[in-house]
């Protein structure tokens, strides 16, 4: 992927579309801009009034007139007032684009945060979960100091050097020629520096989303870390991708750096090329000495946004380069398609029926190949077969996190590729392995079943997940804040924290998947209790190896080779126990 323009262009074009509810603050933002530009055009006049008027006369009397002193008194209100009109554009001009920047950036980073819990499964297979975090909080917000913190300002500092280009033409074109002239090596300078800039930013930034990466991982498992004693191994990885990324971001600086000083030694010669062929025109009576005062001071303040253009230039190919990194992001995160005209699904019996259903996760690789499966309401169905096999694979299907590339999947009759995605799943609840618990409280965690549910329907759950007693032990009760990924609870507690959560859906189908693996026998009966009452009645795909489920069921099924295989089939005599 290329640098320089190309970068830019992209980072634009993903920030447009989310400055149009804040456009309006960004044209009075702008307004505001075009009148600072003009307050700063007419602050050098009334110095050259004074020059040109006022000096000449005291050098040539003891003491001035009056109305030499009105002209004094007029100069100095007008400077003044030129300085109090310039700050207040300039402030005016501030919050606006904070205004802008701020939006931009929250609607955009809501966009990519939504985006990718959106993704197909595959993308998050192929992702690690800290770049995608450092894509999502950091790479925004150097995006938005691209296109509003810098950019805005930028057009602003464009705006002035042409208006006071245009000024000092008029006032001396021979003079402005020593400026005109710079232009062209500034922009050529500016675009070669920025092309690298970009690229060394673009590897700063790619091996910080790997040591984010690499951090989150070593948090996410701190335990094994620990408990193996791999800390030194962990900060000697750590170390060794952290140094080419600091080399990256010293050589940004550096090119940045660099820039900024080429940009100052052409504007050093712009100012003493003015300054003597001025000062020879003074002499010669072609420019009076308060022009070449203003011609000077305007050359400065023109100049002033060149040198920011050094500085901008810097900053906004570094926050391409983060541009760059969320356009791929947003490119690689495409959900899956909702099939036009998809509908709703109002109640679910609970009747499954696999017809020669082919799924594959990589293209020409079949994990379900021709499987047929029958499955009745209220029946419970265990899946067994070997690692790899597809069974999890299954239960994706059936929540349409995949859809099949061949044959079809039928929920009460409907073509699962013909409801709304929505729709199948809120008549489906999930019951994983290692149940899954977000940072906040008890209730805000199974209310996750059903949002909207009154807090008596929350407890009620918990009660029939059996969980109420821990739950009422626990220092706040419902309202104790479990800890990330629900670590300070052991693991029955989450799963029967995750079964209420199931029970408090309702849902028509019920899929499980090894519910009780790793749990102790003690916790596994009543995990097994809590699975009872929430598989009374409803159908069940069960994914697991536990003879204590297998024995229970209604029907095991084999799956080998892409294809389901009843191996048992009987009516249980007693519950899930």
């Amino acid at each position: 992927m290329s640098g320089g323009p190309g970068a830019l262009r992209r980072t634009v074009s993903l920030v447009a579309p989310h400055t149009r509810g804040s456009r309006p603050v960004a044209a009075g933002g702008l307004l505001a801009l075009l009148g600072e530009v003009a307050f700063r055009l007419a602050e050098p006049w009334p110095l050259k009034v004074v020059i040109d008027h006022v000096v000449p006369v005291a050098a040539g009397a003891p003491g001035a007139g009056t109305s030499t002193w009105r002209v004094l008194v007029l100069a100095g209100v007008a400077v003044v007032v030129l300085a109090l009109g310039r700050a207040v554009c300039a402030y005016l001009t501030s919050v606006a684009f904070a205004i802008v920047g701020s939006r931009t950036t929250t609607s955009l980073r809501a966009e990519v945060h939504s985006r990718l819990l959106h993704a197909a499964p595959g993308f998050h297979a192929t992702s690690r979960a800290g770049d995608l975090v450092t894509r999502v909080v950091s790479d925004v917000g150097r995006v938005q100091e691209a296109a509003i913190t810098a950019g805005l300002p930028l057009v602003g500092s464009l705006v002035t050097f042409a208006a006071m280009a245009v000024v000092m033409v008029v006032l001396d074109p021979l003079l402005a020629l020593a400026v005109v002239a710079v232009a062209p090596l500034l922009l050529l300078t500016g675009r070669r520096s920025g092309r690298r800039i970009t690229a060394a930013s673009r590897q700063q930034r790619r091996r910080e989303g790997a040591l984010a990466a690499d951090a989150t991982e070593a948090f996410a498992g701190i335990g094994l870390v620990q408990a193996y004693d791999l800390q030194e191994q962990q900060v000697r990885t750590f170390a060794a991708a952290n140094e080419p990324s600091l080399r990256e971001g010293v050589l940004a600086r550096r090119l940045a750096a660099g820039l900024e000083r080429r940009v100052d030694v052409l504007v050093g010669v712009a100012t003493a090329v003015v300054l003597v062929v001025g000062a020879w025109r003074v002499s010669r009576g072609a420019l009076s000495v308060g022009e070449l005062v203003v011609f000077l001071t305007y050359l400065k303040a023109a100049f002033r946004p060149v040198r920011d253009l050094a500085k901008h230039t810097g900053r906004i190919a570094r926050a391409a380069a983060s541009g760059e990194r969320v356009v791929d992001c947003l490119r690689r995160a495409e959900a899956l398609p909702e099939t036009p005209g998809a509908c709703g699904l109002r109640r679910l019996r609970g009747s499954v029926r696999f017809e020669g259903v082919r799924v594959e996760r990589t293209p020409g690789v079949a994990v379900l190949d021709g499987a047929d499966l029958v499955v009745h309401p209220g029946e419970r169905v265990a899946v067994v077969g070997p690692s790899g096999s597809g069974k999890s694979t299954t239960l994706h299907v059936l929540l349409r996190l995949l859809d099949p590339c061949g044959g079809r999947v039928l929920l009460d009759g409907h073509d699962l590729t013909t409801l709304r995605r929505k729709d199948v799943r809120d008549h489906v609840a999930v019951v994983l392995q290692e149940p899954v618990l977000f940072a906040g409280t008890v209730r805000e965690n199974v209310r996750l079943g059903r949002p909207g549910a009154d807090d008596a329907a929350v407890e009620r759950a918990v009660r029939q997940a059996g969980a109420h007693e821990f739950v009422a032990a626990l220092p706040q009760g419902y309202d104790t804040v479990v800890a990330e990924r629900g670590s300070s609870l052991s693991g029955g507690q989450r799963q029967r924290l995750a079964i209420a959560r199931a029970l408090l859906r309702d849902p028509g189908l019920l899929l499980l998947d090894e519910p009780t693996t790793g749990l102790d026998e003690a916790s596994a009966g009543v995990v097994l209790d809590a699975l009872e009452r929430l598989a009374a009645g409803r159908t069940t795909i069960l994914v697991t190896h536990d003879a204590s489920l297998l024995n229970r069921c209604d029907r095991v099924v084999e799956l080998r080779d892409g294809t389901f295989r009843t191996v048992r089939a009987r009516r249980p005599e007693g519950a899930l126990r």
